[in-house]
């Protein structure tokens, strides 16, 4: 088979998927979340992986899936990009310890000491395109690296964190990573999420309690706390006419949202 062939055949079979995910997320569209895990992973075990910051989303999602004995049957992952908030690794110790689980670190290629020498100083007060290169070499390539050859992953993208996923569906086809993507709580509010979080007991970062709504990376440009009545995401690059780091890109427009609310 010539190299044409097997690159119009990917094509098909990529076409394929996304229609097959897109009737998916019609039929799912109004089940519970924990209706959707299950079948995420009864179909795309053992190649399917949840991406985990340790916010609100994640932590109940990984609630749900202990509840429902499937846990073990989900890798659990959490892109390090060297300056997480220490309340985010303590955050994650406790629900490593609450759940006997260990989450896979997936790092950048440069430390972060590395990459400010190497680009002489911080990429996040270059501006818009230094923020996205900062981005771009912390999380997006690692994150691409990590899910190659996985078959499906799960996020905590919501419709209400903002305008721009307001039309999110509960499952789709990931075209820049070339496997399904799954959003259980695609439909909850953050009274909803609250609710579940209080109602289970279950470990959340602090920050939350400090005004943040969104939890990145721990820079003056990257996460700020929420004023009342901005926008959930309204802390992330603040002035800096952005919202998404580039990891949820489809191929076709931007779906999701940055790690902090995997």
């Amino acid at each position: 088979m010539s190299s044409v062939d097997a690159s119009t055949m990917d094509v098909d079979r990529a076409e394929q998927h996304e229609q097959e995910l897109e009737a998916e997320a019609r039929r799912l569209d109004e089940a519970a979340p924990q209706d959707i895990l299950r079948w995420a992973v009864e179909r795309y075990r053992p190649g399917i992986a949840l991406a985990c910051s340790f916010g609100m989303q994640s932590v109940v999602l990984i609630d749900m899936l202990h509840k429902l004995d499937l846990l073990g049957d989900v890798e659990v992952f959490y892109l390090d990009t060297g300056v997480l908030f220490d309340e985010t690794h303590q955050t994650r110790f406790r629900i490593q310890q609450r759940y006997g689980f260990d989450a896979e670190r997936v790092e950048p290629e440069l430390t972060w000491t590395g990459q400010q020498n190497q680009y002489e100083g911080h990429l996040y007060e270059r501006g818009p395109e230094g923020i996205n290169a900062c981005c771009r070499i912390r999380k997006v390539e690692p994150m691409r690296r990590y899910l190659k050859g996985r078959s499906a992953w799960i996020t905590g993208m919501r419709r209400r964190h903002a305008q721009t996923r307001a039309q999110l569906p509960v499952a789709l086809w990931d075209r820049a990573n070339g496997l399904a993507k799954v959003n259980p709580v695609a439909a909850f509010d953050t009274e909803t999420l609250w609710g579940y979080i209080k109602a289970n007991d279950v470990p959340y970062n602090p920050l939350y309690d400090q005004g943040y709504k969104s939890i990145g990376c721990n820079t003056p440009i990257c996460t700020r706390p929420v004023a009342e009545g901005e926008d959930e995401r309204a802390g992330r690059w603040a002035g800096m006419g952005k919202t998404e780091c580039g990891i949820h890109v489809d191929g076709k427009s931007v779906r999701s949202l940055d790690s902090s609310q995997l």
